[in-house]
């Protein structure tokens, strides 16, 4: 089973659904910050606004997209280690206004953090960097 996936902030709350976070770095239109039920707002875990305004959207661009975040996230984003800590003790759902969410940031972030937490499980340990950010989001790691 999967324990991140992701779900379009526009669609109806799943019981299942597990912690519930915004990964977009602006709000999404149409939609009251009372009306929607989240865990947090980890905008920085989205893309720079260099590299989404050079992505476009734009499929063909995807590969070399999805690399270049991969290095940003890499340079050092403690959102990922929360999202990470979250993915941890249950399932979490990344929230995001994109319409083709396949192709978006935060796909990346699903197969990343998805993969993290099978190379957790496969192996006992906390494997990469991001690893050593606390469980609990908002937490000192000291």
């Amino acid at each position: 089973m999967e324990r991140v996936r992701i779900r379009r902030v526009y669609d109806p709350v799943d019981p299942d659904d597990g912690a519930r976070v915004l990964v977009d770095r602006l709000w999404p239109r149409g939609v009251k910050k009372s009306a929607l039920v989240l865990d947090a707002w980890e905008k920085s875990v989205a893309p720079s606004p260099d590299l989404r305004r050079w992505f476009a959207h734009d499929p063909s661009r995807w590969r070399d997209f999805s690399r270049r975040y991969q290095a940003e996230l890499d340079a050092g984003s403690e959102a990922f280690g929360r999202l990470l800590g979250y993915a941890r003790r249950g399932c979490l759902t990344l929230l995001t206004a994109t319409r083709d969410v396949e192709h978006s940031h935060v796909a990346v972030l699903r197969d990343l953090l998805n993969a993290e937490r099978a190379e957790e499980e496969r192996t006992g340990e906390r494997a990469s960097p991001v690893c050593f950010a606390p469980d609990e989001p908002g937490a000192d790691p000291d």
